[in-house]
């Protein structure tokens, strides 16, 4: 982690997932501790990232599919062309939205994601898409 903030300013938001508060996890967490600071999150906070959206799309795609994939070799293939396959609009549309979403949150006072935004100078910049 000291490769990506130097200066052990980052900050880590998780969605409390399995993979994420599993033993091991923690253990990395806590192990690097001061290199970052992990916000806290409650079990049934709203879901702001983007990404599950454009999983669940995938995930309706590849279900939709005739045949099913039948082994792990065709399902990559069969995600991989559903998400190459993805409308650019449906990016567009996710980050359009985005500024809404965390109206509702910010108007919600939802905790941990208000302390976030709060944290974040009100900015939140999303990338990777």
């Amino acid at each position: 982690m000291r490769i990506i903030f130097p200066r052990n300013d980052g900050i880590y938001q998780q969605d409390n997932a399995r993979c994420h508060t599993a033993r091991s996890v923690c253990a990395w967490f806590e192990e690097h501790q001061d290199e970052f600071t992990v916000l806290p999150w409650p079990a049934n906070s709203p879901d702001l990232n983007p990404i599950e959206n454009l999983l669940d799309h995938l995930d309706r795609v590849v279900r939709a599919m005739d045949p099913q994939p039948r082994n792990l070799a065709q399902l990559a293939t069969a995600l991989e062309s559903a998400w190459l396959n993805i409308p650019v609009n449906t990016f567009i549309n996710l980050i359009d939205f985005l500024p809404a979403r965390l109206a509702a949150v910010r108007s919600a006072n939802s905790g941990p994601l208000w302390l976030f935004w709060l944290l974040t100078g009100g900015h939140i910049h999303v990338t990777g898409l």
